[in-house]
């Protein structure tokens, strides 16, 4: 594994590290990394690139980079994570926000959020 630091040598913010030729066994794949950090796996076609993704036990958010915004569009469908972009990430506070898997449960911002503050009563007459 091939580790890059990329950034300015004095800035205040931390530079951003790339982690190139990334093996998805390895736990810089498999655990949720905040920060400036990318990891670069190898893959063979849209299906690889889902099954790699869809590998790990979390699942907050992803994007996906391509010139074709319609397969874009069906590959974040498949990919199993809370939010998703296509060509950016730029989440909307208006829609829902939370992961899936390990990343969490529910939802915060959104009409979804207000589900955890409700409680349903059903009335029979």
């Amino acid at each position: 594994m091939a580790i890059i630091s990329t950034g300015p040598p004095r800035s205040p913010r931390p530079p951003s590290t790339v982690f190139a030729d990334v093996d998805n066994t390895s736990t810089i794949a498999q655990e949720e990394i905040f920060g400036p950090v990318l990891s670069v796996i190898a893959y063979d076609g849209g299906h690889d690139a889902v099954r790699i993704a869809n590998e790990s036990d979390y699942g907050l958010g992803g994007s996906v980079w391509t010139s074709d915004p319609e397969r874009g569009r069906s590959v974040a469908r498949r990919v199993r994570t809370g939010t998703i972009g296509v060509n950016r990430y730029l989440p909307d506070i208006a829609a829902p926000f939370g992961g899936v898997k390990s990343s969490g449960h529910g939802r915060d911002l959104g009409p979804e959020a207000l589900a955890a503050h409700l409680e349903t009563k059903s009335i029979y007459v």
